[in-house]
């Protein structure tokens, strides 16, 4: 007999498990399946530098999720299964070459302080910047977290237009095109607020020159100030946990090492899935997918379903930069020599806005950066259960490196002839990184425990999700966002095969750990 359930889920991250938790909240049975051993996607907790030192293997910071309508409506249903949040007044900060630093807090008032401090006038502006987020709040978040082919939409761009008039709210929209290099050299003086905000664009899977990354620092500044950068307490596994706790008393299942090779499809509607030891999973209503295009309509939806101008549309999908992951267990907290770091989540260590411009032009031609944004996250110093007493553990993140590899920037690191991730390669490349923490903190040598590092190939083959390494499921320029995620033809989350339905990262809102296409397919879905 074949498992049956209102609702199959492929791929159990984020926006998987929020759609499954969402859907058994509203009486629906759901089955929840993932190819790999552990459920979690990018939310991977494991000793995988020595032992009693837990890592969180990828994603880490769950700020977007907090802040989410998703843990509005689920977060004390997971707090019963054990979530639970740590967090720093001192989100994040920025370290430069020179050792100046710059701390961000959750204290507006601080930061203005500190800002004007740097040049006057830079504090003003960044309150009247975070206050320009707070009032256009409903304009924002409804374009980035609802359905953008919607009557509320509609509703939404209606009521905007009568407040500000048709060409107000075209002038907003516009403004909201900026480039990160547009909004801060247009808005500040000071060359540190301009390199605390700039690496932020990478996080949303941009740079400072591409079109709305100004928006998108200016929202993610918000964001920080407001909701911190918090950690899952144990790991983020603790969230995946919490899931699967949830699901399960709501009656649904979280399978692992479940290989789902087919979408079946009967009379034009999804109907179940296969599994790859030709297990069927019978689905009543419907088929949720929350993977990559050319997985769903390269591998699972049969072909006789794919019409060209989608195959069309799968083969000029565009992926983005790689990423790197560094591991480090210490023997004690690092020792900076920057101002104000010890209890800051994720400090960015770069040359700033310009350093962050030409590590991401080198990237984007294939070069491994001459000198990389390295994204620090200081995870004992929120949550010290994560390693023995006194000890602490560096979460490292390079979201600058080419998921192929044509040379190296600085012409010292020899690339192999076929540009394919190795070893080798992966290591001289983290020595490059480990020079530039040494000259930050005092005795960093001595300190180290062990190192672990992954290369964009060793993240692919972790999570097929991650094409080439790319932890943000295509490119985010504007061509493949919002109306156009991920194809321009996309209405929402729905596929030409009734039934059937995509979320995840490489669909609208995009990445991040917020559960939004999750959240919004689940809202639709009776």
């Amino acid at each position: 007999m074949a498992d049956v359930a209102d609702y199959v889920v492929v791929g159990a991250g984020i926006n998987g498990l929020t759609c499954a938790a969402l859907l058994g909240k509203k009486g629906k049975s759901v089955i929840v399946l993932d190819r790999e051993a552990e459920a979690g996607g990018c939310m991977k907790t494991a000793e995988v530098t020595a032992p009693g030192y837990r890592h969180d293997v990828m994603a880490a910071t769950f700020v977007l999720f907090i802040t989410s309508p998703a843990f509005a409506e689920i977060g004390e249903d997971l707090g019963r299964h054990g979530l639970d949040f740590a967090h720093t007044p001192h989100p994040t900060a920025v370290l430069l070459p020179d050792g100046r630093s710059l701390v961000l807090t959750t204290d507006r008032a601080a930061n203005v302080s500190a800002f004007e401090a740097l040049a006057a006038g830079d504090g003003t502006r960044f309150k009247a910047d975070v206050e320009t987020v707070e009032r256009d709040a409903e304009l924002l978040f409804g374009l980035l977290g609802g359905r953008p082919w919607s009557w509320a939409t509609a509703k939404l761009l209606f009521r905007q237009m009568r407040k500000r008039g048709l060409r107000g709210l075209a002038g907003r929209l516009g403004e909201g095109l900026r480039t990160g290099r547009g909004w801060l050299e247009t808005r500040y003086e000071s060359d540190l607020v301009h390199a605390l905000f700039a690496p932020w664009v990478l996080h949303a899977g941009l740079g400072p020159e591409s079109t709305f990354s100004g928006e998108m620092a200016r929202i993610i500044a918000f964001a920080l100030e407001a909701a911190g950068a918090p950690v899952a307490k144990g790991g983020a596994a603790s969230a995946v946990k919490a899931f699967e706790g949830l699901i399960a008393e709501q009656g649904g299942s979280v399978r692992t090492g479940a290989d789902v090779t087919e979408v079946i499809v009967a009379n034009g509607r999804a109907t179940g899935v296969r599994l790859a030891g030709g297990e069927v999973i019978e689905a009543r209503q419907g088929v949720i997918c929350s993977v990559t295009p050319n997985q769903l309509y390269g591998s699972l939806l049969p072909q006789a379903h794919v019409d060209e101008a989608t195959r069309d549309q799968v083969r000029t999908y565009r992926y983005g930069k790689g990423d790197m992951q560094i591991h480090y267990a210490l023997k004690a907290p690092p020792r900076w020599k920057g101002q104000g770091l010890d209890q800051v989540a994720l400090t960015h260590i770069t040359p700033g806005l310009d350093g962050v411009s030409k590590a991401v032009n080198e990237c984007e031609r294939g070069m491994l950066p001459e000198v990389p944004t390295i994204c620090v996250g200081q995870p004992h110093a929120l949550d010290p259960s994560r390693c023995p007493d006194g000890a602490a553990i560096l979460w490292l993140q390079l979201p600058e490196v080419p998921r192929h590899v044509k040379g190296d920037a600085a012409k010292k690191i020899t690339v192999p002839e076929d540009g394919a991730w190795t070893e080798e390669l992966r290591e001289a490349y983290a020595d490059r990184v480990e020079a530039i923490l040494k000259k930050h903190i005092t005795g960093f040598a001595a300190n180290v425990v062990a190192r672990k590092v992954y290369s964009p190939a060793d993240l692919a083959a972790m999570n097929v999700n991650l094409v080439g390494g790319d932890p943000y499921g295509g490119l985010c320029t504007i061509d493949q966002f919002f109306l156009f995620r991920p194809f321009a033809t996309t209405v929402n989350h729905r596929t030409a095969v009734d039934g059937l339905y995509h979320i995840g990262a490489s669909t609208h809102p995009g990445p991040g750990l917020g559960g939004g296409s999750g959240f919004a397919l689940s809202q639709t879905l009776k």
